[in-house]
């Protein structure tokens, strides 16, 4: 059974989705391929999953966490689950092409199906879809707009806070 929650973050709100107790995705506002919100269960604000996840994230924002210690619930085609497990190998702070990711996929001709998982990645930020790029290093298409991944990128880069 489904569950979300809304909270606040320096990208402005983000709707936490949780399938038991298992986050299955976390949506920014305008977001595409964003689902329709009856799909996203009832309200329940106070889940654990979605108090643990909300701290993780105030950490990640200040600069105090790289990485997430989450459970996760991927949903979507086996092709799809394969591309944002990899992706969850991308190190804070660094990007990888979709040729890159093909390659560490053993897909290697796959550059142009990783590309379309990785826009359909449904929990954004956490499993960090926003440090694919392009062959030679451009910022190409986000479902959080190219803009918020450029600041994604930015923050880790610096070692900044947003919070």
């Amino acid at each position: 059974m489904r569950t979300h929650t809304v909270i606040d973050s320096p990208y402005g709100p983000l709707t936490l989705v949780a399938d038991g107790e298992s986050l299955c995705c976390l949506f920014m506002d305008q977001q595409r391929h964003r689902p329709a919100e009856e799909t996203f269960g009832h309200p329940d604000p106070g889940a654990p999953i979605f108090r643990e996840t909300e701290k993780q994230l105030k950490e990640y924002f200040a600069g105090q966490r790289k990485d997430f210690d989450l459970p996760l619930s991927f949903g979507g085609t086996e092709f799809q689950r394969m591309v944002w497990e990899g992706l969850l190998g991308i190190p804070y702070g660094e990007t990888v092409s979709y040729g890159q990711l093909a390659d560490r996929l053993g897909r290697p001709a796959a550059s142009r199906a990783v590309g379309l998982a990785n826009g359909k990645n449904p929990i954004s930020i956490i499993v960090p879809c926003h440090r694919v790029v392009g062959s030679n290093g451009d910022l190409t298409g986000y479902g959080g707009g190219v803009e918020r991944k450029r600041q994604l990128l930015d923050f880790e880069r610096e070692g900044s806070t947003l919070f």
